[in-house]
């Protein structure tokens, strides 16, 4: 169709009219996405209370996995996490051959995403005592951390 054809019609629909419409629309429709109401039970934590919360979760995890615990260690696991990776998943992939302790180095929170830098250390057959370094993924959900399971 020709905007030309349509003469006063055509301008309105397809001139600078129709796309001024068009971007007060997306104004006034877009911040509407992002006031979605929350859970209600969500409260505003200080980032030190968070970070203490994650790091008691991470060695409390840790301590499962260390003493061979592998249905706690489990229990740590995000929600979402469970729904893609079963308990027998679980077990078959976490080993714990020369596992000997584990040490949190850093952890770094931004809103509801925490990165944890800690130290793994475990015995080879061919060497003891090597220290690993490992990140790992903690979601905060529900004033809760949670071990997200890397894909």
């Amino acid at each position: 169709m020709n905007a030309g054809r349509l003469g006063w019609l055509g301008v309105r629909l397809y001139g600078f009219g129709y796309w001024a419409r068009v971007l007060m629309l997306a104004v006034l429709v877009a911040p509407l996405g992002c006031a979605t109401p929350g859970d209600g039970g969500s409260k505003v934590v200080a980032p030190e209370a968070q970070r203490a919360a994650v790091i008691e979760r991470v060695n409390a995890r840790w301590a499962a996995l260390l003493k061979g615990d592998f249905d706690a260690a489990y229990l740590y696991l995000s929600p979402a996490s469970r729904e893609v990776v079963t308990l027998a998943e679980f077990k078959g992939r976490v080993q714990r051959v020369g596992l000997r302790e584990m040490a949190v180095d850093s952890v770094e929170c931004e809103a509801e995403l925490c990165k944890v830098r800690l130290f793994l250390t475990y015995d080879h057959r061919l060497m003891k005592g090597i220290r690993t370094p490992i990140s790992e993924s903690w979601v905060i959900d529900k004033n809760q951390a949670w071990y997200v399971w890397p894909l």
